[in-house]
């Protein structure tokens, strides 16, 4: 449901920006507002499920993710549109790391990667359907009707919750670190909420400057917070761990990336190729069902090459074909743009699969709790991240040549910029020892000496 809002969404963008009667760039804040809000609520998500219980938290994220969706379809505005986003991110920013959490408690190290594999089906189905129903809804019916659709799927979500998940809560309960989640939400909302203003273009570049800056600063002052407390919301002593380390730096470089493209592609087709949300649907369904594909493939693909070629190769090539996106042009073949965009779906899900294994290989099972919390923020906030940088260059550039409105040389600009960041995400797999995460892979390099498999508890 929540991958599917958001594809949905990011279709419909540019019919809600003439709805709402504000510039099509604006729109992105109906994306990153949600972003901001899971970022801000995530690390907190771990701890209220220990205390609460998972199906409790579960269900109740669930059933505040539906009433929200019924806020947003009501909007009048864009302002109103974005507090009905934040209300929504936060019942997202409860329910996305729980699924999670329960599948690494229950599955043993070495049945990981297929088990991630099966997990990260369904959230696929939600890019696959979000650009052709968004594009169906928004083009024959009304853009309201992409937020209605969650209530049938927020009830059945309840309901399956109610019969399938274990109320699993820790027996010991520590202290909550409500100082954590004031510092690191306050850094969080004022460095996105500065990224956001920089990123539209709107606003003082002096409010914007003051912003990052407190955001910085209370950054830091969280880290020497998250130091002396026994168990902070944020644990970054989990960034000892080398391979839960450089699945964070690695992929958040990469996230930036992936971020970007919901907001790109489909502006870009339908502002630039002057497609229907319904044709420009139908073109970016195309990414995700690469997507999709992978899923098949990436046990064999790991067994075959191990974490460390899979997060070079896989992601090298995954950036080549992002910033090959900026040479679309209406005179290309859709057979061509087609293939494009299956590929770098294809290896793009690939390179995230490596990467989302690979964070908990090492991580002790007392510790996965923190260790998904933390994982899921920086996902969320390189996300989100994404979005901002990739509407900061799109607005560049459109300043810069003195258009009035988006062309497509600016959007093309936009995607090198991207594919600029998500290339050193593969000159940083290569710190990663050829080794990491055999046990989980099967992957034996040439001249290894098999170890023991690891427990899972």
């Amino acid at each position: 449901m929540e991958q599917l809002d958001g594809t949905v969404l990011a279709t419909a963008l540019p019919t809600m920006a003439r709805s709402f009667g504000v510039d099509p760039l604006h729109m992105s804040v109906a994306l990153t507002s949600y972003l901001l809000s899971l970022a801000v609520l995530i690390p907190a998500s771990g701890k209220v499920s220990d205390r609460y219980g998972s199906r409790t938290v579960f269900r109740t994220a669930i059933a505040l993710f539906t009433v929200s969706s019924v806020l947003c379809a009501q909007a009048p505005s864009l302002s109103f549109l974005v507090a009905a986003r934040i209300l929504q991110g936060i019942g997202g920013a409860m329910m996305m790391p729980v699924g999670r959490l329960v599948l690494l408690r229950s599955v043993p190290k070495r049945e990981l990667v297929k088990a991630m594999a099966w997990l990260m089906v369904p959230a696929t189905l939600g890019p696959i359907l979000g650009p052709p129903i968004g594009g169906l809804i928004t083009t024959y019916l009304n853009w309201r009707w992409i937020f209605y659709i969650n209530v049938p799927i927020g009830l059945l979500g309840i309901a399956l919750v109610t019969r399938y998940i274990d109320e699993v809560r820790e027996a010991e309960r520590v202290s909550f670190d409500f100082g954590g989640i004031a510092l690191s939400g306050l850094s969080l909302c004022c460095l996105m909420s500065g990224f956001e203003m920089v990123g539209r273009g709107v606003g003082s570049s002096n409010v914007a400057a003051a912003l990052l800056a407190l955001g910085l600063a209370t950054a830091l002052a969280y880290w020497r917070h998250a130091l002396r407390h026994s168990h902070p919301v944020l644990d970054f002593r989990l960034m000892s761990i080398p391979t839960f380390r450089l699945s964070v730096l690695s992929g958040t470089l990469s996230r930036i990336a992936v971020g970007a493209m919901p907001f790109l592609l489909p502006m870009m087709l339908q502002i630039g190729f002057e497609l229907s949300a319904a044709q420009s649907g139908l073109v970016t369904f195309t990414s995700a069902s690469g997507s999709l594909f992978m899923r098949l493939t990436a046990p064999w693909f790991l067994r075959r090459l191990g974490f460390r070629r899979v997060l070079v190769w896989i992601g090298l090539t995954a950036a080549l074909l992002l910033a090959s996106c900026a040479a679309f042009r209406p005179s290309w073949p859709m057979p061509a743009i087609y293939a494009v965009l299956f590929l770098q779906g294809f290896f793009q899900s690939l390179q995230f699969m490596a990467y989302n294994t690979i964070a908990y290989a090492d991580v002790p099972a007392a510790r996965m709790s923190a260790a998904t919390s933390f994982y899921t923020t920086f996902q969320q906030l390189s996300l989100a991240l994404g979005i901002a940088f990739s509407a900061s260059a799109l607005a560049a550039s459109v300043r810069a040549f003195g258009h009035g409105e988006p062309l497509l040389w600016d959007f093309s600009v936009a995607f090198l910029a991207v594919s600029a960041v998500s290339l050193f995400a593969p000159a940083v797999s290569l710190l990663l020892d050829q080794s990491a995460g055999a046990q989980i892979s099967g992957h034996r390099p040439r001249g290894a000496v098999a170890k023991p498999m690891a427990s899972a508890e």
